[in-house]
């Protein structure tokens, strides 16, 4: 595990916990949460938004590790990302909003996570995604 990523981790006020298990913790929390989704997502439109600020961290975390340790990452993150694609539908508006992805500079294309709705979760969570991209 690189220093390079777990000095990101702690400049960005990630717990001593996520900061030490560095990239392959956030690879491992990844995949947690595509399986979440997979088995049907059953916690809040909170509990979802974070799950999709880990892929966000995970991917600037990415931008900061060697080489060597984005390469034995590689296929993991492109599997758990093929496999949540696969489990979600796209929406043209940004789950946390299009004001803060415009401040952000999130994008459908780079941070498609953030674009990412559910195809099997919880009634209210789909109600409430519903509501944030307009499409009740």
């Amino acid at each position: 595990m690189s220093e390079e990523v777990r000095e990101f981790l702690r400049e960005k006020g990630c717990s001593f916990q996520v900061a030490e298990r560095g990239l392959p913790g956030l690879v491992e929390s990844w995949e947690k949460v595509v399986k979440s989704v997979e088995k049907g997502y059953s916690l809040t439109l909170d509990d979802y938004l974070n799950d999709l600020d880990s892929r966000q961290l995970l991917e600037e975390a990415l931008e900061v590790a060697p080489l060597a340790e984005q390469q034995n990452f590689e296929e993991r993150i492109r599997q758990a990302d093929d496999q949540m694609r696969g489990l979600t539908t796209r929406s043209s508006v940004c789950l946390w909003g299009d004001e803060l992805a415009e401040e952000e500079g999130w994008t459908q294309k780079r941070n498609w996570w953030y674009y990412a709705c559910p195809v099997d979760a919880d009634a209210e969570l789909l109600a409430e995604i519903a509501e944030v991209t307009g499409t009740n």
